[in-house]
């Protein structure tokens, strides 16, 4: 199997004595499916609305990514 056909190895994990290779193409649109599907549920629910966390998506991306200005 040539590199460019390789899975991209995230995980492995053995079920019932079988070993099963999770990619980490396969574990992004896992962790991504979840995180929309709890979104979903705090909103329906009204614990949240779209822009308080549009709001502190913001928050957080400003205080983890600031930069200092060059001098």
């Amino acid at each position: 199997m040539t590199d460019q056909l390789k899975p991209n190895v995230a995980m492995k994990m053995v079920l019932n004595g079988k070993e099963h290779i999770i990619t980490f193409e396969e574990l992004t649109l896992s962790n991504n499916l979840a995180q929309e599907a709890l979104v979903s549920l705090l909103i329906k629910k009204q614990l949240i609305d779209g822009q308080e966390l549009l709001d502190e998506i913001n928050r957080i991306r400003k205080e983890r990514y600031h930069t200092e200005p060059e001098q």
